[in-house]
Order: C-alpha cells, then structure tokens, then sequence
C-alpha cells in the first residue's frame, strides 16, 4: 500500500507541476475541469447512481465548466484582461462560504443523507466554486495557488502527527474515527507557523499580523469540516473511498476533500479584500 501511495503521488507532481507553472491560463482551466468531472462522476457513487448515469453527471460537469472558461475568459484571466469579481464569481463564492460556514454544522450534527435532485444541488454547489476558484487563484500565479495548497497540505500533515503522538480525545467519533481534537489543536498551530514563516519570508502584508493569524486558523477549521463531511458521506454511501481511480490513494474526492471547502472561501476574502 505505502509504494502505490508513494508511485502514485510522484506521479501526481509529476503531472501537476508543469501543467502548473507552465500551461496557459485557458489550459489549466480545461485540465481542472476535466479533474472536476473526475469528481462530480465519483459525486455520483456519493448519490448511489449506477455507472452511465455516474458518467453522464461528470461529463456535463466537465462541460459545464469547460464551457464557462470559454464564455467568461477574462473572469478567469485567460482573457484581454483579469476581471475576477462578477458578480456570477461573488455569488458562487458566496454560496459555497454559506454553506461550509452556516449549514455545514448542522449537517455534520445532524448527519443528513444526500438525496434527490437536493444531491445535485449540493454536489455543484461543493464542485463548481472549487474548480472556479482552483483556475482564478491560479491568475494570481502558479506559486501563489502552490503557496495555498501547502497551507491545506500543512494541515493535514501536522493534524496527522500530532493526532499520532498527543491524540486522547475523539473530534467526531461517529464520522471520522481517527481524527482527533490534538489533531485539530495540532493543524491550526502547524498552519500559523507556517504562514507567519510565509508571511515575513515573501513580505506577505496583506493584513494585519493578528487579523492573518485570525484567517489562518479559519482556513484550518474549514478544511477540517470539508474533511469531516466527506467522511460522512462515504459512510451515508457506505464506501471507504470515493473511488480507486488514485492506486493507493482513493479518488480524486479522497484528495480534494478539503480544497473543496477551503479554495471558494479564500477566492471570496481575496476579492472582497482586494477588489471592493
């Protein structure tokens, strides 16, 4: 298991770093969108669809997605111009914070199904804003996108070891089992240290020292509920992993899971900070 994990992440950088640093902006929006759709087909397993309609529910997502990088080109920056706050943009970022920040609680106390065409609803309002936030965060430059990846990867990491060495008191016992409280403790305290280290290394004074300490930990929590929810609804599904589409690895929910929760919300602080 540990060399299928390992050959299947070196093959994932591999891939994902050129196509990174060097696609167009209008290619990486067609290549996130067919990740997207690689998504919403395993979103589908989440619904309890049989195979074509699973393969129906990610093509027209990857469609979809497609389709609105063509349409609004300078919204994701593949355009004359770099026009990221339409309103469309502040209204699917807008949605997706509601959602992780105000339903998402209740939904995890309440450990609510995905039904019915309410599924749908969920799965694009889970998907879209990510993929679009996953392309517009990119227009701010590769490193940039890279930089909030490593925030989301930090927390896993140190939520990890710490849930190993200090790890006492259950987080949601009855959704995530492994997850830990110390852990939580331990990815919020990973996350600062690494931003504050990012923050005088690349003179990121974008806020205040105590307001970016503040976000930090905000960004921390909510990839844990993205995390948190995603656990819940393979357990609704009764399934361990989303798919077996990453050897080693799950599927592509199984690696997005709290980019999902986390890419919309930082997208819709940047725009409001940095554009109203």
């Amino acid at each position: 298991m540990l060399k299928k994990r390992v050959i299947t992440a070196l093959v994932l950088i591999a891939l994902l770093l050129p196509s990174l640093f060097y696609s167009s902006q209008a290619m990486w929006a067609l290549l996130v969108a067919g990740f997207i759709g690689i998504a919403a087909w395993e979103w589908g397993a989440l619904l309890g669809w049989k195979a074509v309609a699973r393969i129906l529910l990610g093509a027209i997502t990857a469609l979809l997605c497609a389709s609105l990088s063509l349409v609004a080109p300078n919204a994701i920056g593949a355009g004359e111009a770099f026009v990221p706050a339409a309103p469309w943009v502040l209204l699917a970022y807008g949605l997706s914070t509601a959602f992780w920040c105000l339903v998402m609680p209740f939904w995890l106390k309440h450990k609510w199904s995905l039904q019915g065409f309410g599924g749908l609803v969920v799965g694009a309002i889970v998907l879209l804003p990510t993929w679009l936030s996953m392309v517009q965060l990119r227009g701010l430059g590769a490193g940039a996108l890279l930089g909030i990846f490593a925030v989301v990867w930090m927390a896993d990491i140190a939520a990890y070891f710490s849930g190993k060495a200090f790890g006492k008191h259950k987080l949601a016992p009855s959704i995530s089992p492994g997850k830990t409280r110390e852990g939580a403790v331990g990815a919020c305290i990973g996350v600062v240290v690494y931003g504050i280290a990012i923050r005088q290394t690349f003179g990121l004074e974008l806020m205040p020292l105590g307001l970016w300490i503040l976000a930090l930990v905000g960004v921390t929590a909510i990839s844990i509920v993205g995390d948190l929810y995603e656990s819940l609804l393979k357990r609704k599904a009764g399934i361990k992993d989303s798919s077996n589409i990453l050897p080693g690895h799950g599927g592509v929910l199984d690696r997005i899971d709290s980019l999902t929760s986390t890419l919309p919300v930082v997208a819709l602080v940047w725009l409001v900070f940095t554009y109203q």
